[in-house]
């Protein structure tokens, strides 16, 4: 079935230069995913490589079965770090347990109030829980929801460390090692 699918006439009229078209747009926009929290960088990125190799066959496309797990794992552990980012700095500011956890669950809720929700959710979330729950005094509660944003911003930058790791991973599957 799956010769079938690549033989079909849809992927057999791709020509080189058309799937390269493709490829470079879907890596141009996946670099673009990687900042602008809106678009799934890291899985457009993975969906850049697949298409390659759907396009121009497992020769000619240079890039090898493992690479899309290096890549998907990549990309998982760009979101988990990401995800996990703002409680680590809730934690790391100095706040508790409750902290930590009010900052994941802001920036899980934090997701749906794109793109100023990113920061305020972990920021709002380690304070309401410190405050809360912690029954920590405002100042300390403050410094760990300030904890949050900073390790929110932090895994931001290693959400773009990660996708340009993943595009020179492609390019140097497909030119040097497949």
């Amino acid at each position: 079935m799956w010769e079938w699918f690549q033989s079909d006439t849809l992927w057999g009229g791709v020509g080189i230069g058309v799937a390269w078209l493709v490829t470079l747009s879907l890596l141009l926009a996946g670099a673009v995913g990687c900042v602008l929290p809106v678009l799934p960088g890291h899985l457009i990125l993975l969906i850049a490589a697949v298409a390659h190799r759907l396009m121009l066959g497992e020769e000619d496309s240079g890039l090898q079965w493992w690479s899309f797990l290096i890549l998907g794992l990549m990309m998982a552990a760009s979101q988990t770090l990401e995800l996990l980012s703002g409680a680590a700095g809730a934690k790391w500011f100095g706040g508790s347990r409750w902290g930590a956890l009010g900052a994941l669950i802001g920036g899980l809720v934090g997701m749906f109030f794109m793109p100023f929700g990113l920061l305020v959710g972990p920021l709002a979330g380690a304070l309401v829980c410190e405050l809360g729950f912690a029954r920590s005094k405002f100042r300390p509660a403050v410094i760990s929801g300030v904890g949050s944003v900073v390790g929110t911003l932090t895994g931001m930058g290693l959400k773009l460390a990660f996708g340009a790791a993943m595009i020179l991973w492609f390019f140097l599957d497909v030119f040097l090692i497949g």
